[in-house]
């Protein structure tokens, strides 16, 4: 059981925490193990919309597989919100040395600044107060114009509604893209909507259209990407031609074959899997490739792209 924590400030921003915890909610109605938590300093913790909010005083037991998330606040500079005591700085701190993962939603990247963990690493905020960011913890990357970024298990996110984002791409990469293009859909959403492309799961670049064909068709490779599937076999479970089947796909997703997009799939938690230890060929044959050396092709030419 994977327990995801957040941390509420004064003045939190209720879609900051509501987006990323309906995300998690969802894949544990889905199956997946995960409990909810909520820990602040003081409660009940009063938000920026007015409806006050009931969390624990004490954190519970963390381990290397929990998560805690910070959500942003509402403050016209990031040096103009709540004072955050050292104790639960500490927390944030030491849960990560411990091998955990620390997020930020908007300003929250702010907590995480002040417990040190943006030094060396690259981040991001609301675009309302990037160069803030920046001046406050010179020894931090902040990427501009994203929805969120990743570097070494701190992961921060732009403003509001990119916490959704966020929370997507942290189930894709511990699930897999099925598990988080499960979530999406009973969510209803499907599009990314900027930032740059290999931050998010493929599952998401390539749902913003309107074509329920290919949507189908997605829903069945997202859910068997590492199964060998066959054109004739897809195209008849849509009900349409292997022909159109291919066009309509290509132009619903800017190019990509179901070939591609399942193969997209495969090199994308194929990378997750390496990023964490696992060699090429185990990697390879987990996402259904038989041949490791196709794996090692497809990585060339993405580096290349």
């Amino acid at each position: 059981m994977s327990h995801v924590v957040f941390f509420l400030v004064p003045g939190v921003h209720l879609l900051d925490l509501a987006g990323p915890a309906q995300v998690f909610s969802t894949a544990a109605d889905f199956g997946h193990p995960y409990t909810l938590g909520y820990v602040a300093e003081r409660s009940p913790v009063p938000t920026a919309q007015g409806l006050p909010l009931v969390a624990r005083l004490d954190w519970p037991e963390l381990g290397p597989e929990d998560l805690i998330i910070v959500p942003g606040w509402r403050a016209p500079t990031l040096t103009g919100g709540p004072a955050i005591d050292a104790a639960c700085l500490r927390v944030l701190r030491e849960h990560h040395g411990r091998g955990g993962t620390v997020a930020s939603v908007c300003a929250g990247a702010e907590a995480l600044g002040q417990a040190g963990l943006l030094d060396g690493r690259h981040c991001t905020t609301h675009h309302d107060v990037q160069d803030e960011l920046a001046r406050r913890y010179p020894r931090a990357t902040v990427v501009r114009d994203v929805l969120f970024t990743t570097d070494d298990r701190v992961v921060t996110s732009a403003g509001i509604a990119s916490g959704i984002d966020l929370a997507l791409h942290l189930v894709a990469t511990r699930h897999g893209p099925a598990g988080a293009a499960q979530v999406a859909r009973e969510m209803v959403v499907y599009a990314r909507r900027n930032g740059h492309e290999p931050q998010a799961s493929a599952m998401l670049r390539y749902r913003s259209h309107l074509d329920d064909i290919v949507h189908r068709a997605q829903n069945l490779i997202d859910d068997r990407f590492d199964e060998p599937l066959r054109l004739p076999a897809l195209a008849a479970a849509v009900g349409v031609s292997e022909r159109t089947l291919t066009r309509l796909f290509t132009r619903a997703t800017g190019g990509l074959t179901p070939l591609r997009y399942q193969q997209t799939l495969r090199l994308e938690r194929a990378e997750h899997l390496i990023s964490h230890g696992t060699t090429i060929g185990t990697a390879a044959r987990s996402v259904g490739f038989e041949d490791p050396r196709m794996l090692s092709r497809l990585r060339a030419r993405a580096r290349a792209a």
